[in-house]
């Protein structure tokens, strides 16, 4: 059942981030989190269609996520967008503490 889930999730993940018109290569906009309590960082104007792991993330992983980009964002609890564990965020969306994530790909 839980590998019945997990090709689900990310079948699903593939599809969303396949069926969003995308630009030219690059989303516009930032993408921010915090690494740590008060510590935000961020991507500026991110590849599109690349999985990003994110950088600067210690021991654990990031939350907080802030999309303020012009593209949908697929954030992953585990590096390399693997997983059955994420989140779809349009642009503009911002989520709380209690979301970690490791990765992220954009449309």
């Amino acid at each position: 059942m839980r590998l019945r889930n997990a090709v689900l999730a990310s079948a699903s993940a593939i599809a969303l981030v396949l069926a969003v018109p995308t630009s030219a290569g690059a989303a516009t906009g930032d993408f921010l989190y915090k690494v740590g309590p008060g510590v935000l960082t961020g991507l500026a104007d991110p590849e599109s269609r690349v999985c990003i792991d994110l950088p600067e993330l210690g021991n654990g992983p990031a939350f907080a996520p802030e999309n303020l980009t012009s593209s949908t964002a697929t954030v992953f609890l585990d590096a390399h967008c693997d997983g059955d564990i994420f989140y779809v965020m349009n642009p503009g969306k911002k989520l709380g503490d209690k979301l970690k994530l490791r990765s992220v790909i954009f449309s």
